[in-house]
C-alpha cells in the first residue's frame, strides 16, 4: 500500500471517528434527560407512570443493544412504509441510519441511566425537601435548585461509565451501513488486507475518545463537588 492510499484510508478513519463522536454527543445528553424522566416516573404517585417507567427499563435493559437497533431501524421503516400507503405525505420517506441509531441508543442509555438517577433521588436528604416545602418553595424550584444539583453530584460517576458504554455501543451502528469508525476500519482492512494496522488505529482512536470522556466527567465531578460536605 502506497502513501497516498494510506492517507486516504486514514482520512476515512478520522471521518468515521467524527461520526462516532457526533453519535455519542447526541445520544448521551438525550439518553440522560430521558433517563431522569423515567427515574422520576418510577417515583411517581401514579401507578400508570410507574408502570410505564418500569416497562422502559425492563424492555431496553433486557434486550441486546444490537437487537434494539435492528428493531428500530427496520421496524420503524416498515411501519412508515405501511402508513405511507394511506397517508401519501409519508410515502417514500426513508429513515436515515444516523437518526435510527441515535434513537435506539438513546432508549438504551435512558434505561440504564434511569437506575443511576433513581438511586441518587432516593439518597436525597428528605429534611432539605421538607424545609423547602415549609418555606413555600414551588416544587419545580425545589427540584432545580435543591434536588437536581445533588442528584447529579451523586449520579455523575455512574453516568460517566454509562457514557463510555454509549461510546462503545456506537460501533453497533456499522451494521446499518452508517460509516462510523468501526465500519470504516472494517472497510479499510478489507480493501488493503492489513487488518492489524487499521483495527489498531481504530483502537487508538477509541481510547483517545474514551480518555477525553473520562477527563470531562472528572472535571464535572470536581465542579459539582464544590461546597459539598465531605465526611472523613
Amino acid at each position: 500500500m502506497n502513501l497516498q492510499q494510506y492517507l486516504g484510508w486514514a482520512h476515512q478513519l478520522i471521518s468515521g471517528a467524527v461520526v462516532t463522536v457526533e453519535m455519542t454527543m447526541v445520544t448521551a445528553p438525550l439518553g440522560f434527560v430521558l433517563g431522569m424522566i423515567v427515574a422520576l416516573g418510577k417515583e411517581s404517585k401514579h401507578a400508570v407512570n410507574r408502570l410505564a417507567a418500569e416497562a422502559v427499563t425492563t424492555v431496553f435493559r433486557g434486550m441486546p443493544e444490537l437487537l434494539t437497533l435492528l428493531l428500530i431501524y427496520y421496524g420503524a421503516q416498515i411501519l412508515l412504509d405501511a402508513t405511507g400507503e394511506s397517508v401519501p405525505l409519508l410515502s417514500g420517506i426513508e429513515i436515515p441510519p444516523f437518526a435510527a441509531g441515535a434513537f435506539a441508543l438513546t432508549l438504551v442509555a435512558a434505561a440504564y441511566s434511569s437506575e443511576n438517577f433513581l438511586g441518587a433521588i432516593r439518597a436525597l436528604e428528605q429534611g432539605q425537601l421538607e424545609a423547602a416545602k415549609s418555606f413555600g418553595m414551588h416544587p419545580a424550584t425545589t427540584f432545580f435548585r435543591i434536588s437536581l444539583p445533588q442528584i447529579l453530584r451523586t449520579a455523575l460517576p455512574s453516568l460517566g461509565n454509562n457514557c463510555l458504554n454509549i461510546l462503545k455501543d456506537t460501533s453497533l451502528v456499522s451494521i446499518i451501513a452508517l460509516e462510523d469508525l468501526m465500519r470504516n476500519s472494517y472497510l479499510a482492512s478489507g480493501n488493503t488486507k492489513q487488518p492489524i494496522l487499521f483495527y489498531f488505529s481504530a483502537c487508538v482512536l477509541y481510547l483517545a475518545m474514551a480518555g477525553c470522556l473520562v477527563s470531562l466527567f472528572a472535571m464535572l465531578e470536581r465542579r459539582f463537588s464544590r461546597g459539598s460536605i465531605r465526611h472523613v
